[in-house]
């Protein structure tokens, strides 16, 4: 898992079948002081986040399964809404 921080929405009238019904977030890839580390993407939303929460994510060939729609053609789900994020510098 990975953080993220929402940063807009995508809007797409027409998209594959399998994606009908799904949000779609821009997310800005974070450090844990939530400073940017990476390029922005879109990933589809499966818990509701919005614009300015910082997320979790996961890419690759397991993000289809947070989407639970068989073959999903996609490489990023938002996966968590983080609440609280506390940590220590060694």
């Amino acid at each position: 898992m990975l953080l993220g921080k929402v940063i807009g929405n995508v809007v797409a009238t027409r998209k594959d079948e399998t994606l009908v019904g799904t949000k779609m977030l821009i997310t800005l890839p974070v450090d844990l002081d939530g400073n940017p580390a990476g390029q922005p993407f879109v990933a589809v939303d499966t818990v509701g986040a919005g614009v300015g929460e910082l997320v979790l994510y996961v890419t690759g060939s397991v993000a289809p399964f947070a989407v639970r729609r068989g073959e999903v053609p996609i490489d990023a789900a938002i996966i968590g809404i983080v609440d609280k994020l506390e940590w220590q510098r060694s």
